[in-house]
Protein backbone atom coordinates (compact mmCIF):
# COMPACT_ATOMS: atom_id res chain seq x y z
CA UNK A 1 0.00 0.00 0.00
CA UNK A 2 2.65 2.02 0.66
CA UNK A 3 4.53 1.60 -2.41
CA UNK A 4 1.08 2.35 -4.75
CA UNK A 5 1.00 6.04 -2.33
CA UNK A 6 4.33 7.05 -3.07
CA UNK A 7 4.31 6.04 -6.70
CA UNK A 8 0.78 7.50 -7.47
CA UNK A 9 1.72 10.82 -5.50
CA UNK A 10 5.10 10.84 -7.74
CA UNK A 11 2.59 10.61 -10.89
CA UNK A 12 0.50 13.01 -9.82
CA UNK A 13 2.91 15.72 -9.40
CA UNK A 14 4.31 15.05 -12.88
CA UNK A 15 1.22 15.38 -14.39
CA UNK A 16 0.47 18.81 -12.40
CA UNK A 17 3.76 20.03 -13.04
CA UNK A 18 3.44 19.05 -17.06
CA UNK A 19 0.03 20.77 -17.09
CA UNK A 20 1.49 23.91 -15.25
CA UNK A 21 4.15 24.76 -17.42
CA UNK A 22 2.05 23.54 -20.93
CA UNK A 23 -0.35 26.43 -19.88
CA UNK A 24 1.99 28.71 -19.18
CA UNK A 25 3.81 28.47 -22.22
CA UNK A 26 0.56 28.06 -24.47
CA UNK A 27 -1.35 31.32 -22.14
CA UNK A 28 2.14 33.50 -23.18
CA UNK A 29 1.47 32.36 -26.81
CA UNK A 30 -1.99 33.61 -26.97
CA UNK A 31 -1.87 37.44 -28.81
CA UNK A 32 -2.85 40.32 -26.35
CA UNK A 33 -1.05 42.46 -23.74
CA UNK A 34 -2.27 42.48 -20.10
CA UNK A 35 -0.22 45.45 -20.00
CA UNK A 36 -2.44 47.15 -22.62
CA UNK A 37 -5.66 45.69 -21.33
CA UNK A 38 -4.82 47.18 -17.71
CA UNK A 39 -3.93 50.72 -19.26
CA UNK A 40 -5.73 51.15 -22.30
CA UNK A 41 -4.61 51.54 -25.71
CA UNK A 42 -4.20 55.31 -24.91
CA UNK A 43 -1.24 54.71 -22.09
CA UNK A 44 2.14 56.02 -22.92
CA UNK A 45 4.84 53.63 -23.99
CA UNK A 46 6.80 54.94 -21.28
CA UNK A 47 4.24 54.07 -18.73
CA UNK A 48 3.86 50.81 -20.24
CA UNK A 49 7.35 49.49 -20.00
CA UNK A 50 7.06 50.62 -16.13
CA UNK A 51 4.33 48.49 -15.08
CA UNK A 52 5.68 45.67 -17.37
CA UNK A 53 9.02 46.16 -15.31
CA UNK A 54 6.62 46.05 -12.26
CA UNK A 55 4.81 42.65 -12.77
CA UNK A 56 7.95 41.22 -14.00
CA UNK A 57 6.53 40.68 -18.08
CA UNK A 58 9.22 42.38 -19.60
CA UNK A 59 11.56 39.24 -18.54
CA UNK A 60 12.29 36.42 -20.56
CA UNK A 61 9.35 33.23 -20.54
CA UNK A 62 11.31 30.55 -19.42
CA UNK A 63 12.37 33.47 -16.40
CA UNK A 64 9.02 34.04 -15.83
CA UNK A 65 8.29 30.09 -15.54
CA UNK A 66 10.90 29.80 -12.80
CA UNK A 67 9.85 31.96 -10.94
CA UNK A 68 6.57 30.94 -10.40
CA UNK A 69 7.34 27.55 -10.08
CA UNK A 70 9.81 29.23 -7.74
CA UNK A 71 6.89 30.56 -5.96
CA UNK A 72 4.86 27.73 -5.60
CA UNK A 73 7.70 25.57 -3.81
CA UNK A 74 6.89 28.31 -1.33
CA UNK A 75 3.24 28.14 -1.33
CA UNK A 76 2.74 31.50 -2.92
CA UNK A 77 0.36 31.21 -6.18
CA UNK A 78 1.30 34.89 -6.89
CA UNK A 79 -1.18 37.66 -7.43
CA UNK A 80 -3.74 38.46 -9.71
CA UNK A 81 -2.64 41.46 -12.55
CA UNK A 82 -6.20 42.48 -12.64
CA UNK A 83 -7.35 42.38 -8.94
CA UNK A 84 -3.97 43.28 -7.61
CA UNK A 85 -4.64 40.67 -4.76
CA UNK A 86 -3.16 37.29 -3.71
CA UNK A 87 -4.41 34.25 -6.23
CA UNK A 88 -4.97 32.06 -3.18
CA UNK A 89 -7.60 34.43 -1.46
CA UNK A 90 -9.81 34.89 -4.99
CA UNK A 91 -9.69 30.84 -5.32
CA UNK A 92 -10.77 30.05 -1.78
CA UNK A 93 -13.71 33.37 -2.65
CA UNK A 94 -15.06 31.20 -5.73
CA UNK A 95 -13.94 28.08 -4.80
CA UNK A 96 -17.16 27.27 -2.38
CA UNK A 97 -19.49 27.86 -5.56
CA UNK A 98 -18.47 25.30 -7.99
CA UNK A 99 -18.03 22.70 -4.63
CA UNK A 100 -21.61 23.36 -4.31
CA UNK A 101 -22.47 23.12 -8.06
CA UNK A 102 -20.60 20.17 -8.34
CA UNK A 103 -22.25 17.62 -5.19
CA UNK A 104 -25.75 18.83 -6.43
CA UNK A 105 -25.30 18.36 -9.86
CA UNK A 106 -23.79 14.79 -9.41
CA UNK A 107 -26.72 14.04 -6.70
CA UNK A 108 -28.77 14.62 -9.16
CA UNK A 109 -27.14 12.80 -11.89
CA UNK A 110 -26.84 9.82 -9.47
CA UNK A 111 -30.86 10.27 -8.33
CA UNK A 112 -31.35 10.31 -12.23
CA UNK A 113 -28.69 7.51 -13.40
CA UNK A 114 -29.63 5.00 -11.26
CA UNK A 115 -33.06 3.99 -11.34
CA UNK A 116 -33.19 4.76 -15.26
CA UNK A 117 -30.41 2.31 -16.10
CA UNK A 118 -31.45 -0.31 -13.65
CA UNK A 119 -34.86 -0.38 -15.30
CA UNK A 120 -33.24 -0.08 -18.52
CA UNK A 121 -31.10 -3.08 -17.74
CA UNK A 122 -34.24 -5.14 -15.74
CA UNK A 123 -36.56 -4.89 -18.99
CA UNK A 124 -33.71 -5.74 -21.67
CA UNK A 125 -35.53 -5.08 -25.35
CA UNK A 126 -38.45 -4.07 -23.76
CA UNK A 127 -40.34 -1.01 -24.30
CA UNK A 128 -38.77 0.57 -20.99
CA UNK A 129 -35.34 0.02 -22.19
CA UNK A 130 -35.73 1.54 -25.36
CA UNK A 131 -37.28 4.74 -23.69
CA UNK A 132 -34.39 4.95 -21.30
CA UNK A 133 -31.83 4.36 -23.14
CA UNK A 134 -33.63 7.24 -25.93
CA UNK A 135 -33.37 9.93 -23.15
CA UNK A 136 -29.97 8.81 -22.07
CA UNK A 137 -29.17 9.37 -26.03
CA UNK A 138 -30.82 12.87 -25.98
CA UNK A 139 -28.79 13.76 -23.07
CA UNK A 140 -25.59 12.76 -24.02
CA UNK A 141 -26.59 14.98 -27.55
CA UNK A 142 -27.61 18.04 -26.30
CA UNK A 143 -24.66 20.05 -25.19
CA UNK A 144 -24.71 22.28 -22.10
CA UNK A 145 -24.43 25.67 -24.12
CA UNK A 146 -27.78 24.65 -25.69
CA UNK A 147 -29.39 22.99 -22.56
CA UNK A 148 -28.61 26.01 -20.46
CA UNK A 149 -30.50 28.32 -22.51
CA UNK A 150 -33.43 26.74 -22.93
CA UNK A 151 -34.05 25.90 -19.30
CA UNK A 152 -33.71 29.80 -18.80
CA UNK A 153 -36.28 30.36 -21.35
CA UNK A 154 -38.97 27.48 -20.06
CA UNK A 155 -37.71 27.92 -16.07
CA UNK A 156 -36.95 31.39 -16.11
CA UNK A 157 -38.66 33.57 -18.64
CA UNK A 158 -41.80 31.61 -19.91
CA UNK A 159 -42.86 30.35 -16.09
CA UNK A 160 -41.25 32.95 -13.78
CA UNK A 161 -40.24 29.76 -11.22
CA UNK A 162 -36.48 30.51 -11.03
CA UNK A 163 -33.68 33.04 -11.37
CA UNK A 164 -32.26 33.47 -14.45
CA UNK A 165 -28.31 34.10 -13.18
CA UNK A 166 -26.48 34.56 -10.22
CA UNK A 167 -26.17 33.27 -7.31
CA UNK A 168 -27.81 35.89 -4.11
CA UNK A 169 -30.95 33.05 -3.72
CA UNK A 170 -30.95 29.30 -2.77
CA UNK A 171 -32.98 28.36 -5.69
CA UNK A 172 -30.29 29.89 -8.48
CA UNK A 173 -28.28 26.71 -8.22
CA UNK A 174 -31.11 24.51 -9.64
CA UNK A 175 -31.25 25.27 -13.63
CA UNK A 176 -26.90 24.93 -13.53
CA UNK A 177 -27.37 21.54 -11.36
CA UNK A 178 -29.95 20.06 -14.05
CA UNK A 179 -28.13 21.50 -16.93
CA UNK A 180 -24.98 19.72 -15.49
CA UNK A 181 -26.35 16.58 -13.65
CA UNK A 182 -28.97 15.60 -16.62
CA UNK A 183 -25.89 15.95 -19.00
CA UNK A 184 -24.03 13.65 -16.61
CA UNK A 185 -26.60 11.28 -16.04
CA UNK A 186 -27.16 10.16 -19.46
CA UNK A 187 -23.45 8.92 -19.48
CA UNK A 188 -24.43 6.97 -15.93
CA UNK A 189 -27.67 5.49 -16.98
CA UNK A 190 -25.87 4.13 -20.04
CA UNK A 191 -23.05 2.46 -17.94
CA UNK A 192 -25.20 1.57 -15.15
CA UNK A 193 -27.38 -0.29 -17.39
CA UNK A 194 -24.25 -2.04 -19.22
CA UNK A 195 -22.32 -3.08 -15.89
CA UNK A 196 -25.45 -4.09 -14.59
CA UNK A 197 -26.67 -6.62 -17.42
CA UNK A 198 -23.31 -7.73 -17.02
CA UNK A 199 -23.59 -9.03 -13.54
CA UNK A 200 -27.17 -10.86 -13.62
CA UNK A 201 -25.97 -12.92 -15.79
CA UNK A 202 -23.36 -14.68 -13.50
CA UNK A 203 -23.78 -17.10 -11.68
CA UNK A 204 -23.96 -16.06 -7.92
CA UNK A 205 -27.16 -14.20 -9.02
CA UNK A 206 -28.89 -17.41 -9.98
CA UNK A 207 -27.56 -18.58 -6.63
CA UNK A 208 -29.32 -15.72 -4.79
CA UNK A 209 -32.74 -16.30 -6.63
CA UNK A 210 -32.89 -19.86 -5.79
CA UNK A 211 -32.27 -18.80 -2.31
CA UNK A 212 -35.88 -17.45 -2.73
CA UNK A 213 -34.67 -13.75 -2.12
CA UNK A 214 -36.88 -11.75 -4.29
CA UNK A 215 -35.85 -9.68 -7.26
CA UNK A 216 -35.31 -6.25 -5.56
CA UNK A 217 -32.79 -7.92 -2.70
CA UNK A 218 -31.00 -9.58 -6.05
CA UNK A 219 -30.67 -6.56 -7.72
CA UNK A 220 -29.97 -3.84 -4.75
CA UNK A 221 -27.59 -6.09 -2.35
CA UNK A 222 -26.19 -8.15 -5.66
CA UNK A 223 -26.42 -6.57 -8.64
CA UNK A 224 -25.83 -3.03 -8.30
CA UNK A 225 -23.39 -3.57 -5.51
CA UNK A 226 -21.08 -5.23 -7.80
CA UNK A 227 -22.02 -3.43 -10.82
CA UNK A 228 -20.82 -0.27 -9.17
CA UNK A 229 -17.50 0.02 -10.07
CA UNK A 230 -17.32 1.23 -13.18
CA UNK A 231 -19.96 3.71 -12.55
CA UNK A 232 -17.84 4.75 -10.21
CA UNK A 233 -14.90 4.92 -12.47
CA UNK A 234 -17.20 7.42 -14.49
CA UNK A 235 -18.42 9.69 -10.86
CA UNK A 236 -14.80 10.05 -9.96
CA UNK A 237 -13.73 11.56 -13.47
CA UNK A 238 -17.00 13.87 -13.88
CA UNK A 239 -16.85 14.60 -10.34
CA UNK A 240 -13.05 16.34 -11.15
CA UNK A 241 -14.65 17.85 -13.86
CA UNK A 242 -17.20 19.57 -12.22
CA UNK A 243 -14.56 20.57 -9.66
CA UNK A 244 -12.40 21.94 -11.72
CA UNK A 245 -15.15 23.85 -12.92
CA UNK A 246 -18.31 23.78 -15.70
CA UNK A 247 -16.60 26.81 -17.36
CA UNK A 248 -19.97 26.70 -19.80
CA UNK A 249 -22.21 26.45 -17.74
CA UNK A 250 -20.68 28.46 -15.35
CA UNK A 251 -20.36 31.26 -17.39
CA UNK A 252 -24.36 30.58 -18.90
CA UNK A 253 -25.60 30.98 -15.65
CA UNK A 254 -23.03 33.91 -14.64
CA UNK A 255 -22.15 31.15 -11.35
CA UNK A 256 -19.42 32.82 -9.46
CA UNK A 257 -16.87 29.83 -9.35
CA UNK A 258 -13.93 28.76 -10.78
CA UNK A 259 -15.20 28.22 -13.94
CA UNK A 260 -16.09 31.39 -14.28
CA UNK A 261 -12.79 32.79 -12.93
CA UNK A 262 -10.91 30.95 -15.32
CA UNK A 263 -12.87 32.79 -18.12
CA UNK A 264 -12.46 36.25 -16.95
CA UNK A 265 -8.58 36.04 -16.44
CA UNK A 266 -8.34 34.59 -19.87
CA UNK A 267 -9.85 37.35 -21.44
CA UNK A 268 -7.95 39.61 -18.96
CA UNK A 269 -4.73 37.72 -20.14
CA UNK A 270 -4.12 37.49 -16.25
CA UNK A 271 -1.45 35.15 -16.78
CA UNK A 272 -1.00 34.44 -12.70
CA UNK A 273 -4.60 33.99 -12.41
CA UNK A 274 -5.26 31.45 -15.59
CA UNK A 275 -1.90 29.65 -13.71
CA UNK A 276 -3.83 29.46 -10.04
CA UNK A 277 -7.28 28.37 -11.47
CA UNK A 278 -5.34 25.75 -14.00
CA UNK A 279 -3.71 24.57 -10.62
CA UNK A 280 -6.92 23.93 -8.77
CA UNK A 281 -8.38 22.23 -11.39
CA UNK A 282 -5.23 19.87 -11.96
CA UNK A 283 -5.19 19.33 -7.98
CA UNK A 284 -9.37 18.57 -7.91
CA UNK A 285 -8.80 15.93 -10.89
CA UNK A 286 -5.66 14.51 -9.17
CA UNK A 287 -7.48 13.93 -6.15
CA UNK A 288 -10.22 12.93 -6.83
CA UNK A 289 -8.50 9.90 -8.79
CA UNK A 290 -6.86 8.73 -5.78
CA UNK A 291 -9.93 9.03 -3.45
CA UNK A 292 -11.93 7.21 -6.26
CA UNK A 293 -8.94 4.25 -6.22
CA UNK A 294 -9.66 3.97 -2.18
CA UNK A 295 -13.42 4.00 -3.05
CA UNK A 296 -12.40 0.36 -5.28
CA UNK A 297 -11.30 -0.68 -2.15
CA UNK A 298 -14.50 -0.36 0.18
CA UNK A 299 -16.59 -1.29 -2.47
CA UNK A 300 -14.73 -4.47 -3.65
CA UNK A 301 -12.59 -5.91 -1.12
CA UNK A 302 -10.95 -8.27 -3.50
CA UNK A 303 -9.08 -4.96 -5.10
CA UNK A 304 -5.67 -4.63 -3.40
CA UNK A 305 -4.15 -1.31 -4.47
CA UNK A 306 -0.51 -1.92 -2.76
CA UNK A 307 -0.43 -5.49 -5.34
CA UNK A 308 -0.76 -2.59 -8.53
CA UNK A 309 1.98 -0.51 -7.20
CA UNK A 310 4.60 -3.15 -6.52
Amino acid sequence: MLNYLVSRTASAAIVVLGVICLVFMLIHLVPGDPVEMMLGESARPADREALARALGLDQPVLTQLGHYLSGLMQGNMGESLQYRRPIAEIVLERMPATVELAIISLVVAVIIAIPLGAVAALNQGKAWDYGAMGFSMVGVSIPNFWMGPILILIFSLWLGWLPVSGREQASSVVLPALTMGTALASILARMVRSALLEVLSEDYIRTARAKGLSERAVVQHHGLRNASLPVITILGLQLGTLLGGAVITETIFSWPGIGQLTIEAIQRRDYPMVQGCVLIISLSYVLVNVLTDFVYAWVDPRIRLGDEGA
